[in-house]
């Protein structure tokens, strides 16, 4: 309960990643991510990773008059994690997005970002389809957000 006494509820089927061995939630990843004040939104997923399964990777939305370097970012939430999480989360990755493509009810679609964001690092084969929900509020955000990807470090070479 926050301070106006709004209740938040953390928690999701999908929630739960493995980085080398560690059962970590990607909704306190995200409730850390979410406090930082330059993020108005944010979601974070578990990117396939050949040496610990999987690692935490933050993609974000920033306030409007936010003008902080991408990388000052990254290096603050990390820290952040480290601090409130530890350093077995092995947080190292975001990306600033326009916007996140979520359902017209205002679901961030996770599911379809693990998916894109697998497919930029070419653990999910280039040719494979991935399912966009009709529930999508803006079909043409999946384009962005690819392109996005495609020039992050994430993406194979």
């Amino acid at each position: 309960r926050d301070e106006d006494g709004y209740l938040f509820i953390m928690g999701r089927i999908d929630d739960v990643i493995n980085v080398a061995g560690h059962r970590l939630s990607t909704g306190e990843m995200e409730e850390v991510v979410a406090a930082h004040p330059a993020v108005a939104e944010c979601a974070v997923i578990g990117r396939s990773d050949a040496d610990k399964g999987q690692v935490p990777f933050a993609l974000l939305v920033l306030k409007d008059g936010a003008n902080l370097p991408a990388e000052t970012l990254r290096a603050e939430l990390t820290r952040e994690i480290r601090a409130r999480i530890g350093a077995f989360a092995n947080f190292r990755e975001a990306l600033i997005l326009e916007r996140l493509p979520k359902t017209r009810s205002g679901k961030i679609l996770r599911k379809t970002l693990r998916a894109l964001t697998d497919q930029a690092s070419g653990a999910l084969d280039q040719d494979a389809e991935i399912a966009i929900p009709s529930t999508i509020d803006d079909p043409a955000i999946i384009d962005e957000v690819r392109t996005a990807l495609a020039g992050h470090p994430v993406a194979r070479p």
